[in-house]
C-alpha cells in the first residue's frame, strides 16, 4: 500500500493550503435589533400593520394599542396568529394593569406605539464583556452577572 491509503501525508500540498484560524471560525453574527423603544409606525395600509405588529412581537417591552373605537390597552404583545385579512388576525397581550390575556383582532388597530421600556436593550454578550473588561482592568474581584430590576 502507498500514498494516502497508507496515510502517507503530501506535505507540500498541505503547507499549500493556507491554515484558517480557528478562533475565527468560531465568531458568528449575533442578531440585530432596531431600536423601537418611543417608535410610532405608521399604520396607512395592511402591510405596515402587518409588519408593525411582527416587530412589536419581537420588542421585549410594552406596546400601547389604540383602538379604533378610540380605547387603549397598553401591554406585553406575546402572541400574533396571522390570517389572509386583518380581520382574520388577532394579537394576543398581557394587560399593563390585568392578568388575563386579551386578544384584538388587526382591523380594529388604529394606532401603535412602543412605549415600554425595552428591558433587553443593551443587554448583548459584547455590552456585558466590555463591562467585565472594565471592572477587571480597575481591580474589582467577585464579578458575575447580576439581573436588573425590571421596574
Amino acid at each position: 500500500m502507498t500514498g494516502k491509503a497508507s496515510g502517507h501525508i503530501d506535505h507540500e500540498a498541505a503547507q499549500a493550503v493556507p491554515h484558517a484560524n480557528p478562533d475565527a471560525l468560531e465568531i458568528a453574527p449575533g442578531a440585530a435589533h432596531e431600536q423601537l423603544e418611543g417608535w410610532i409606525p405608521q399604520l396607512a395600509t395592511d402591510e405596515e400593520i402587518r409588519v408593525a405588529l411582527e416587530k412589536a412581537f419581537d420588542y421585549r417591552g410594552d406596546v400601547t394599542i389604540t383602538r379604533k373605537d378610540g380605547s387603549k390597552l397598553e401591554g406585553y404583545l406575546f402572541d400574533r396568529r396571522t390570517g389572509a385579512t386583518l380581520k382574520d388576525s388577532v394579537v394576543r397581550l398581557y394587560p399593563k394593569n390585568s392578568n388575563e390575556k386579551t386578544s384584538i383582532s388587526y382591523a380594529d388597530i388604529a394606532a401603535l406605539a412602543f412605549t415600554g421600556r425595552d428591558t433587553a436593550a443593551g443587554k448583548s454578550w459584547e455590552a456585558w464583556m466590555k463591562k467585565y473588561a472594565a471592572k477587571k482592568a480597575a481591580g474589582e474581584t467577585n464579578i458575575a452577572l447580576e439581573p436588573e430590576s425590571l421596574d
